[in-house]
């Protein structure tokens, strides 16, 4: 046999020699998976089928690649033919000489090995060649060019969005997923970072909109009715914690019991007939269980598999106890038990003592199920003896387990391959709460502590997330803009009245016209059936109606209540760095000019008893819109607010959305059957992560629309008269333009009036 040939038993010498010979790659490495797959490939494919993948290894081999993908075809491959045939080879491979003819060739072998899950997940040819066109879609809009136009650079997200392919689609139905990869390909387009970001599931977005387009029984959505079933079925309340994996984790989440909380998959599909919300219950029963019954043992005398069998003894009594207290949840279990066979697992080349405790398992909770193997039925007896004791215990069940794996021991358990099909029960925790480590606590730590530096206290609340509308996909991106709520640094109240002091005879003017905007005592109600007294005018109308043979109004009654103005009114002036400028033929600032319409503004709130609160904003790209609290609704109009809006400083851009979003919350909590926001700004929507020029003008217009179906009146208070257009379209006709900033002080106090009166 040659160097490069590849050893064979002799019975199969000559078809494994063929089959090289017609693969013809000598690359490093090829030949080791070669020889591991062949017997296989060899078995599940036909004739046809066979030579067209021994030709396609061999053309991947020759296009410079490297092994890579070729190892990843001898791999994959069949198992993908043993799924849904080989009707899709022709996509494949046209997807892959689209990859080899661009800047993407290191993504032709990812490629290759999430075909697997693919075809698994989706389960038919048609399903797996739309993954295809997702795929190619996704690399032709990425993949940049410097000139404009060859592609010279690759695209920044291929690559982890195919490493996570298999949790994607574990997680997502294809349209689903083609969503999430079109949103992720048109917001990050231009920024390679946050690409990679987005399609390897490590930023907020990403997750937040893998969150909305995912399928399955979320557990959000479920809650309540699990709350329900712990206080009805066991009397307590315990937290329901989600567990969704991070980038690197695919597949299902394992239940984990702690003291105080219990974690449950965020989200799960129906399994072998049994729906999210049956699985759910089955997982809180089985740990609730748990909590009640078990008790813990010393994990540092044993070894892995000893303790792998406590954790499926201890699981198997829980699970016969809860069979025996609520019978109903027999049909799930059952229904959800993993087929397992005896047999199956060659110990030869497998660990496996996963197997055989399954296998066990099974036949302890499926009297259906019979055990050939002595030693097992041996254990299934001795297990219904120990179960049948009146105060069996987690040691009990220790003793037993630690005996099973004694008794069934056999060489393959060293092995480093475990086995593993048919032996995972996805309703069963990870049984962490079992076991007590003597280092966590029983050994004296004789080291001198260090000292703990005191974390400096944080300048500003933690960022709330908001949602940002994207006018070219006309809906939203969750979770896309953070907003910082500081309380401002103070400066000198003084400063704010000598600003006032420049309008005295505007105050003056204003005071007269407040006094009649005041509640004026006791306003009368009329015409009432239960008042506080008799309306003389109308009884007296009603005894004539009576008396002339008509029917008289019997509502004569009239009562007494004061009179309110019940108004709410947030003010968010816009700090942006264009406030610094000075106003021509002036000595002040329109930053200046503004403090004081905002400071003569707060006075008239005041002065007529209405709750007023002010918060100033600019921003730095979406990750930093700074919200600056000024004023407090509760707060009073003193010194203390006074020194904050004097020390207020311009700064960055526009991001008049996400202000609007966070301002208006506090606002929509009062109880105020009218509720003003007003707007004091000189420009137009914008920041400097944004190129297009109508996206946040169209997310401001998107947020005034939603307050104002939520009864808040947003009115814009314009500084500069050449942005009509744009104001125009985000308020509709409320706003007000000041062509003179010098008269914006009287302007702002008469509007505020007009807009309550």
């Amino acid at each position: 046999m040659s160097v490069n040939a590849p050893a064979a038993p002799d019975y199969a010498d000559v078809r494994w020699q063929a089959a090289w010979r017609e693969l013809g790659c000598r690359l490093p490495g090829v030949q080791s998976v070669f020889e591991a797959s062949v017997a296989q490939t060899l078995a599940q494919l036909t004739e046809p089928q066979l030579h067209g993948f021994w030709g396609v290894g061999r053309r991947l081999g020759q296009l410079g690649r490297g092994p890579d993908p070729v190892t990843a075809w001898l791999t994959h491959w069949p198992a993908v033919v043993e799924l849904i045939g080989d009707e899709v080879l022709d996509d494949v491979m046209a997807l892959v000489q689209f990859l080899h003819k661009s800047p993407n060739s290191a993504a032709i072998a990812p490629l290759i090995g999430s075909l697997v899950t693919a075809a698994r997940r989706l389960g038919s040819a048609e399903g797996v060649r739309q993954y295809l066109n997702v795929l190619h879609d996704f690399t032709q809009h990425t993949t940049g060019s410097i000139h404009g136009r060859q592609q010279t650079q690759p695209s920044p997200g291929l690559l982890s969005l195919l490493a996570q392919a298999p949790r994607l689609l574990q997680m997502l139905s294809l349209g689903g997923l083609r969503r999430w990869v079109q949103h992720g390909a048109r917001v990050h387009a231009h920024h390679p970072p946050q690409q990679t970001a987005y399609f390897a599931l490590e930023s907020p977005d990403s997750l937040a909109l893998l969150q909305r387009v995912r399928h399955g029984t979320l557990l959000v959505d479920v809650q309540r009715q699990l709350g329900m079933t712990l206080q009805a079925l066991w009397g307590q309340e315990l937290p329901l914690a989600p567990l969704s994996g991070d980038g690197a984790t695919a597949g299902r989440m394992t239940p984990a019991l702690q003291a105080d909380v219990l974690g449950l998959p965020d989200v799960l599909e129906s399994l072998s007939g049994v729906d999210g919300l049956g699985r759910y219950r089955l997982m809180l029963m089985h740990a609730m269980a748990h909590r009640q019954l078990s008790g813990t043992c010393v994990a540092d005398n044993w070894s892995p598999a000893q303790r792998l069998a406590v954790e499926w003894f201890e699981d198997a009594r829980i699970d016969r106890w809860l069979l025996a207290r609520w019978p109903g949840l027999r049909g799930d279990l059952l229904r959800l038990l993993p087929p397992v066979q005896e047999g199956a697992c060659d110990d030869r080349t497998h660990a496996c003592l996963r197997h055989r405790l399954a296998l066990w398992n099974r036949a302890v909770l499926d009297a259906r199920f019979v055990l050939q193997a002595p030693p097992l039925q041996d254990f299934v007896q001795r297990f219904e003896d120990v179960l049948a004791q009146p105060a069996c215990t987690t040691q009990d069940m220790a003793a037993l387990a630690l005996s099973f794996v004694a008794r069934t021991r056999c060489a393959g358990d060293a092995l480093p391959h475990v086995f593993f099909a048919g032996t995972e029960l996805d309703w069963r925790d990870d049984n962490r709460h079992l076991w007590q480590y003597i280092e966590d606590g029983d050994e004296e730590d004789t080291r001198t502590p260090q000292r703990r530096e005191t974390a400096p206290e944080p300048q500003s609340l933690p960022p709330r997330l908001y949602p940002e509308w994207d006018h070219a996909s006309q809906s939203e991106r969750p979770d896309w803009v953070k907003v910082y709520e500081y309380l401002h640094p103070a400066g000198q109240a003084s400063d704010i009245d000598d600003l006032t002091e420049r309008h005295s005879g505007l105050t003056r003017r204003l005071e007269r016209v407040l006094d009649r905007l005041k509640p004026q005592g006791r306003q009368r109600v009329r015409r009432l059936e239960q008042g506080s007294e008799l309306d003389l005018d109308l009884a007296q109308q009603a005894w004539i109606d009576w008396r002339s043979g008509h029917t008289p109004d019997e509502r004569v009654q009239q009562d007494w209540r004061h009179h309110e103005r019940h108004v709410s009114v947030q003010l968010v002036v816009d700090l942006s760095a264009s406030l610094a400028e000075r106003i021509p033929g002036s000595d002040q600032t329109v930053l200046q000019v503004s403090q004081a319409a905002v400071a003569l503004l707060a006075w008239a709130l005041d002065r007529l008893g209405d709750p007023l609160a002010i918060g100033g904003f600019h921003s730095n790209t979406r990750q930093e819109v700074r919200y600056m609290h000024l004023k407090g609704f509760e707060e009073p109009w003193g010194p203390e607010a006074k020194a904050r809006l004097a020390a207020v400083a311009p700064a960055y851009s526009t991001r008049t959305g996400a202000a609007l979003r966070h301002a208006s919350q506090t606002l929509l909590q009062r109880r105020s059957p009218r509720k003003l926001l007003l707007l004091l700004t000189d420009g137009e929507p914008s920041d400097v992560d944004v190129s297009d020029r109508h996206y946040l003008t169209q997310d401001a217009r998107q947020v005034v629309r939603s307050l104002q179906g939520q009864g808040v009146l947003v009115w814009c208070i314009q500084l500069h008269p050449a942005h009509e257009a744009n104001v125009r379209e985000v308020f509709g006709e409320h706003f007000t333009l000041v062509n003179n900033l010098q008269q914006l002080p009287q302007t702002l106090a008469s509007l505020f009036v007009r807009l309550t009166r």
